[in-house]
């Protein structure tokens, strides 16, 4: 069996995307199949670099890397960028033979393109869904800007799922949209989980935290309008002043937005990425993992990724965040504080409320390693192309 894998983002980028997809193939790779991914060359921070080779081949795997014309995380340039990918990929599969195609996405498009290889090669098409773009643009964009690109967007992702036999969903939040609009599909339910690096990271016993003169707020991830910082981070660190200082590392659409904010607040230090080794280090440093997402309505569906490395390390968890993950963290996260997105006073009054300590989470480690669930998808994967869960 030759199984045909589309990722926009893939090892060694950093972001969730990469992360899962090459955890994904790990597991695959175990099996008795020959696998060929499609992917980029690292493009997720213009201002965080790794190397890596255009093409590679290792044992059963074979990695073609595209690059992509220079963006930035802008509208246009993102879709520049993915104008590239979907011509390099079309090309590499022109006159090839594949048994399948599994395609990961969170912005609908390489979504689509597995839509459009999978139909050319009339093979099946498996997809693994991590974002509801239509929904989130919706929320996030201009009315008269999603007033105009909806019609569109709405017929690209009509074609997209209803070509898809399988759909697995990163959260369960996201159950009624695509239930309610594609129920010809089968569908998993394949979360994120916790890589091997934040598992080695896990803290085995419980310490006191806060020895310092001051406790240390740690925010490592993207800088956009999801996450909605600037309207969040410098209000609340002035709320806290002499008792906390805000670190955020990261870069997005909205870091400059946030220095501006944050400019005459002293004890807000803002870092540009960092690798995998030294963000750990940094999480280990601090005393409490911060966590935001913007107040829209599309955010309610979603789970971030960011919670299973956060839990990981037994750090206490300030989060602001509504509907299904609020409902996770609650249910599956200890020593952590939920408010609503937005509310500072909500935020003052969680920080106030945690226990500054660190202690395992054991019981959450063990539900939720990266390598139990990609192994799960995996054998999912290789049974639906087989035909074993389609008519």
């Amino acid at each position: 069996m030759k199984l045909l894998i589309l990722s926009f983002y893939y090892a060694p980028d950093l972001c969730a995307g990469s992360f899962r997809c090459t955890a994904l193939v790990e597991e695959l790779r175990k099996r008795d199949i020959e696998i060929e991914v499609i992917t980029t060359l690292p493009n997720r921070y213009a201002g965080f670099s790794a190397e890596a080779p255009k093409f590679e081949q290792d044992g059963n795997v074979t990695i073609h890397r595209v690059a992509l014309p220079a963006h930035d995380s802008g509208m246009a340039d993102q879709a520049r960028a993915f104008g590239a990918f979907y011509r390099a990929a079309r090309r590499l599969v022109r006159e090839r033979r594949f048994d399948g195609v599994f395609a990961t996405s969170s912005r609908l498009f390489t979504a689509f393109l597995g839509a459009r290889i999978a139909r050319s090669l009339n093979v099946p098409l498996y997809l693994d869904i991590r974002d509801i773009f239509v929904d989130t643009l919706n929320d996030v964009l201009p009315k008269k800007v999603t007033w105009a690109a909806s019609p569109v967007l709405n017929l690209v992702e009509r074609y997209t799922f209803s070509r898809a036999g399988r759909i697995n969903l990163v959260s369960a939040g996201f159950a009624e949209y695509f239930r309610s609009r594609y129920p010809n599909a089968g569908y998993s339910w394949f979360t994120n989980g916790i890589d091997q690096e934040f598992l080695s990271a896990a803290p085995v016993d419980s310490r006191n935290l806060g020895s310092g003169n001051q406790l240390t707020i740690l925010y490592a991830g993207n800088i956009g309008e999801g996450q909605g910082l600037h309207k969040i981070v410098p209000t609340l660190a002035l709320e806290l002043a002499g008792k906390a200082k805000v670190e955020v590392i990261g870069a997005g659409g909205r870091l400059e937005q946030l220095k501006d904010a944050c400019s005459d607040v002293e004890n807000v230090s803002l870092l540009p990425p960092v690798s995998r080794s030294a963000l750990i280090d940094a999480y280990r440093k601090a005393d409490v993992l911060f966590l935001h997402l913007n107040d829209y309505d599309a955010f309610k569906k979603v789970l971030p990724s960011k919670i299973f490395e956060y839990a990981a390390l037994g750090k206490p968890i300030l989060a602001g965040v509504g509907g299904y993950a609020a409902d996770f963290i609650r249910e599956h996260v200890s020593n952590a504080a939920v408010f609503e997105p937005g509310d500072v006073a909500g935020a003052v009054r969680g920080f106030e409320q945690l226990s500054m300590r660190e202690e395992p989470r054991i019981e959450f480690v063990e539900r939720f390693a990266r390598t139990q669930i990609m192994n799960e998808m995996a054998d999912d994967i290789l049974s639906f192309m087989r035909g074993d869960q389609r008519d």
